[in-house]
């Protein structure tokens, strides 16, 4: 069974950092992209980062380039987002989530497995 849990958020005041988790299993992790999506109340999910198999193909949203950064640990099965300087904007549930590559690394359709999201409160 594939599991996917994401962890790490929490409440932090504007311009601090969080770094999340995704932890997983039941799926050969350095085969596939991890993505992460964030969603607020009232809006859509986003996807705001994804990063491939091997690390080689990065994505980022223009919404967070230059603040958050994706990294992966294939031997452990686990994926990183680095969050700095966040923002109360970043406010949002966090979620990771798998997919062959980041060629559609934005659309979260193209997603296979979804893990139980991490919420991020950042106070102004």
């Amino acid at each position: 069974e594939v599991q996917l849990q994401a962890s790490g958020g929490g409440l932090v005041q504007a311009g601090g950092s969080l770094r999340l988790s995704c932890a997983t299993s039941g799926f050969t992790f350095d085969d596939y992209a991890i993505g992460w999506f964030r969603q607020a109340p009232g809006k859509e999910r986003e996807g705001v980062s994804c990063l491939s198999s091997g690390a080689g193909s990065t994505y980022h949203s223009d919404s967070v380039k230059g603040r958050f950064t994706a990294s992966r640990d294939d031997f452990n099965g686990l994926a990183y987002l680095q969050m700095n300087n966040l923002r109360p904007e970043d406010t949002a549930l966090y979620y990771c989530a798998t997919d062959a590559d980041c060629d559609h690394a934005e659309s979260a359709r193209y997603y296979d497995f979804w893990g139980q999201g991490t919420l991020v409160t950042v106070s102004s």
